[in-house]
């Protein structure tokens, strides 16, 4: 085997533990030809499930939510120890899949279509299944956007072929493991794990594949949008962020300061949707920066097993050099303190005195890296935040609720929160402006994502 990458040589893939840098695990990575073999098996597996009446669609549904229940705290652990999640935010992870398996059954039986008048006849609408959809994670939240793709695409009667990060497979294979389990076709949900350039492309390319649900970088998501456009493949993205934090001065600024930490430090920051661009008006900028140096130096960085640990490892040495490579050590701002030793570790960060269009201020770190920013008016406020390729998420922190409603609507953002850093809800639709993706995922929608419409007209003329 001369190329680890080789499309036709399979390999074996370390996973290793981020907080301590030991191996935890050795994992085969799929070739192109596993890939092809999986779809082929999906197929057949999908046309059964597809046959299933509704009701026994969703119970079987229901059956891999109550599985994964059981097995919550088993999830969260295997998830502290690939990805450096602490482990309340695991948990939170693993009932995230739970819940939106459970809301997705819920939508098999209301998949509905339409009725249409016309002359001369009866016309309705059918939704059907598209087939064998590929779904595509990332490394960040490995379990709940694996969910965000796979649930409703089985719910609507598709098969899933799901292919995880490649520092990140224990989870979804795992998860594999339960929905056979709970009872659901063998080879309706399969996970296979490799490299983006041999799995991830084979995938994205085979002409079995009806759908690519991907999640990453925009650098990427690109590719796979060009790739798919050959074969006119359907597709949702969810990409990249920098996302605004505006606080006017009419705000709670204290409040607000409060929350700003973990607004880019969930995740050690390695969420599209953190809050690191964080824009405070002039009249209460100082005031801010005083309010939330302590927040910020606060933080608990450490052994995510540890029930007090706020925030944990970055998930490889690759992205702790890259979220270096963006702050140097004579930027001015706040530092709180990290671990030293084995381990990808970064000290949470807010960067002051940068110009608007700094690298930094502009680009995705990330990593536990917010840029603090002034503005002076409602205006400079909006002008700032969209000074971006990016439109993922958003928070506006006011009293006036004229101004929220104004700047809501301005902010070129698929999703905004006022007065808090809420961006994600199962039960509703999450997805981005500009370069943030394309589509939308979650929400009542989101099995009617993942069918056809077929147009039927009956005629009633004799």
């Amino acid at each position: 085997m001369s190329d680890p990458y080789d499309a036709y040589e399979p390999y074996e893939h370390q996973v290793l533990n981020p907080a301590t840098e030991e191996v935890i695990a050795t994992v085969t990575a799929a070739t192109a030809q596993d890939v092809d073999a999986a779809v082929a098996r999906a197929a057949r597996a999908q046309t059964k499930w597809a046959a299933l009446a509704p009701a026994d669609r969703a119970r079987l549904l229901r059956r891999f939510a109550a599985a994964v229940d059981e097995h919550l705290e088993e999830l969260a652990r295997l998830e502290v120890r690939e990805a450096g999640h602490t482990v309340g935010n695991a948990r939170w992870e693993a009932g995230n899949v739970r819940d939106l398996l459970d809301y997705a059954a819920g939508g098999v039986e209301r998949l509905t279509g339409r009725q249409i008048p016309v002359a001369g006849g009866l016309d309705i609408t059918l939704l059907e299944p598209l087939g064998v959809v590929g779904v595509i994670a990332p490394w960040n939240f490995p379990m709940p956007i694996a969910a965000w793709g796979t649930a409703p695409a089985l719910a609507a009667g598709n098969a899933v072929i799901l292919k995880p990060a490649e520092t990140t497979p224990l989870t979804a294979l795992r998860l594999a493991e339960l929905a056979l389990a709970a009872g659901l076709p063998e080879h309706l949900f399969q996970v296979l794990p490799g490299a983006g350039a041999v799995a991830g492309d084979a995938l994205v390319e085979h002409p079995g594949v009806a759908k690519i649900v991907f999640t990453g970088s925009t650098r990427v998501g690109k590719q796979i949008m060009a790739k798919c456009a050959q074969r006119v493949k359907r597709v949702t993205l969810e990409l990249g962020g920098k996302s605004a934090n505006i606080v006017f001065a009419d705000a709670d600024v204290e409040a607000a300061a409060a929350a700003a930490p973990m607004s880019f430090l969930d995740n050690s920051g390695q969420d599209c949707c953190a809050r690191t661009r964080i824009l405070v008006q002039r009249p209460v900028y100082d005031r801010f920066l005083e309010l939330l140096a302590p927040g910020v130096e606060s933080v608990v960085v450490g052994d995510p097993a540890d029930e007090k640990t706020q925030m944990g490892p970055l998930i490889s040495r690759t992205q702790l050099e890259r979220v270096r490579g963006y702050v140097p050590g004579d930027l001015p701002g706040i530092r709180g303190t990290a671990p030293e030793g084995p381990g990808f570790w970064f000290a949470p960060t807010v960067v002051t005195g940068v110009a608007p269009d700094a690298p930094v201020a502009v680009e995705e770190v990330f990593g536990p890296v917010a840029v603090v920013l002034p503005f002076d008016d409602e205006a400079d406020a909006v002008r700032l935040a969209n000074a971006t390729e990016y439109g993922l998420s958003g928070s506006i922190w006011t009293r006036d609720v004229g101004r929220a409603l104004r700047v809501s609507g301005a902010v070129a953002a698929g999703n905004l929160s006022v007065n808090s850093h809420s961006s994600v809800r199962y039960w509703t639709p999450f997805g981005g402006y500009k370069q943030s993706g394309l589509g939308r995922e979650l929400g009542p929608d989101a099995l009617a994502a993942f069918t056809e419409t077929k147009n039927v007209f009956i005629s009633t003329e004799a």
